[in-house]
C-alpha cells in the first residue's frame, strides 16, 4: 500500500538528514584547523587582498568551505583595502572569524536543500499528488528546515516531522459521525439515509455492504436498497452480500426507477424498525448530464441524511474531476476511497483532502466484507513516513 509514494517521502527524508550530518562534519574540520588559521592571521597582515584566499588554506581545503571562503573574502576586499596597514591585522582576523563562524553553522540554505526538493516535488506529482499540493509540501519543508539549527543526533527526526506537519495539515479534513446521524434521526423515529454514488466500477455495492456490516457489529440494524437498477447483475450483487452479512435488501427487478427503490427501502425501515439505509446507486460517468440529472431527482425525492462518494483510489488525478462533478450536481457530504490496498501510490488522496477538505469516512481495503478502515490522517501519515 502506497509504496511509490512512501519511497519517495523517505528518500527525501533521508537526503535531508544527510545535508545535516555534512554541515556536522564540515563544522568538525574548521574546529580542528582553527589554532592553524589563528597562526596564519598572525602573518598576514601585510598580504595583498588578491593574496588572502590563497593564504587562507586549512579552510579552503576543506572543499564545503572554499566557496563560502571566496564569498566573505570577495565582500570584503573593498574594505581590507582601504584599511591601514595597522589596522589590516585585526581586520583580517574579525573576516577569519566571520568565515569560521559561517561555516560551523549547522543550517541549511535554501540553496543547499531546493535540488532535494525539486526531485521531491517530481516524485510527488509521479504518485498522483497535485501539483499544487506538492508545491505546498515543498514550501513547507523549506520553511521548516531552512536557516534552522538541527540538535547533533536530530537530523532525521527533524526531517521526519517537518514532513509529519505537513502532510497532517493536508491530510486534516472535518469528520463525520455516522452513529451521531443515526442517534438523531432515530430520536426523531427514522431511520437515517446514506446514498452512495460514483462511476462505474468503483466498488459502491462492495464497500456499501462493509459499511452495513461495521454498523451492523456496532449494534445497529441497517438495511440495503438495491438502487443500481441499471446493471443485469446489480441488485443480484448487493443481494449476494447481503446474505454474507446477514443484512435484509430491497429490490426491484432490472430497468426499474431506482428512486422508488430507495423510496420503498425507506417505507420498509420505518415500518419494521430499522437504523439505518444504505442506498446502493447505478453508476454513473461524471461527464453524463442526463444521469447526474437522474441522481440529483434520487436525493431531492429521497432526501438522504448523508451522500457518500465513492472514490477508486486507482484513478489518478482523475479523482479530483469526479469530485467536481458530482458535487456540483448534488453535493457531496463524505468521500469513500476503494481499492486503498492495492493503491502503490496514493497521492490523490492528499489531493481531495487538500483541494476540498471534504470529510473521508472510511478506505476500502480488500474484498472482505471486513476490509474497511475508519479513516485517521494521523494513521495515514504514520503509514507514509513511519514513526
Amino acid at each position: 500500500m502506497f509504496g511509490i509514494l512512501r519511497k519517495k517521502l523517505s528518500k527525501a527524508i533521508e537526503s535531508i538528514s544527510e545535508k545535516f550530518k555534512k554541515k556536522e562534519e564540515v563544522s568538525k574540520k574548521v574546529e580542528t584547523k582553527k589554532e592553524e588559521i589563528e597562526k596564519i592571521i598572525e602573518k598576514i597582515e601585510e598580504k595583498k587582498p588578491e593574496e588572502i584566499v590563497e593564504e587562507i588554506k586549512p579552510i579552503q581545503e576543506i572543499p564545503e568551505a572554499k566557496k563560502e571562503v571566496e564569498k566573505i573574502i570577495e565582500e570584503a576586499k573593498p574594505e581590507i583595502e582601504r584599511a591601514k596597514l595597522k589596522e589590516r591585522k585585526g581586520l583580517l582576523k574579525k573576516i577569519t572569524e566571520k568565515i569560521v563562524k559561517k561555516i560551523k553553522e549547522k543550517k541549511l540554505s535554501e540553496e543547499e536543500i531546493e535540488p532535494i526538493l525539486k526531485e521531491l516535488e517530481t516524485g510527488l506529482i509521479e504518485s498522483d499528488v497535485a501539483f499544487v499540493v506538492a508545491e505546498k509540501i515543498k514550501n513547507d519543508l523549506k520553511n521548516s528546515l531552512v536557516g534552522k539549527e538541527i540538535k547533533r543526533g536530530r537530523e532525521r527526526e527533524a526531517a521526519i516531522e517537518a514532513l509529519r506537519q505537513s502532510l497532517l495539515d493536508i491530510l486534516s479534513v472535518p469528520k463525520i459521525d455516522l452513529e451521531e446521524i443515526i442517534k438523531k434521526k432515530k430520536s426523531e423515529n427514522r431511520p437515517a439515509v446514506f446514498i452512495f454514488f460514483g462511476i462505474n466500477g468503483v466498488g459502491k455495492s462492495l464497500n456499501l455492504s462493509k459499511v452495513a456490516k461495521l454498523l451492523k457489529d456496532k449494534g445497529y440494524r441497517p438495511i440495503m436498497a438495491a438502487g443500481d437498477t441499471f446493471r443485469a447483475a446489480g441488485s443480484t450483487q448487493l443481494e449476494e452480500y447481503g446474505e454474507m452479512i446477514k443484512v435484509p435488501v430491497i429490490s426491484h427487478q432490472k430497468g426499474g426507477d431506482s428512486c422508488a427503490v430507495i423510496f420503498d427501502a425507506i417505507k420498509a425501515a420505518e415500518a419494521r424498525g430499522y437504523d439505518v439505509v444504505l442506498a446502493d446507486s447505478s453508476g454513473r460517468m461524471h461527464t453524463k448530464k442526463d444521469l447526474l440529472d437522474e441522481l440529483a431527482k434520487i436525493v431531492r425525492v429521497n432526501k438522504p441524511d448523508l451522500k457518500i462518494l465513492v472514490l477508486d483510489s486507482l484513478s489518478g488525478g482523475d479523482v479530483l474531476l469526479q469530485y467536481e462533478f458530482f458535487n456540483k450536481a448534488i453535493g457531496t457530504d463524505a468521500v469513500l476511497f476503494a481499492k486503498v490496498d492495492i493503491n502503490e501510490k496514493g497521492g490523490n488522496i492528499l489531493s481531495i483532502c487538500y483541494s476540498f477538505k471534504v470529510p473521508i469516512i472510511f478506505l476500502g481495503t480488500g474484498q472482505k466484507p471486513e476490509d474497511l478502515v475508519e479513516y485517521d490522517p494521523k494513521k495515514f501519515v504514520e503509514k507514509l513516513i513511519g514513526s
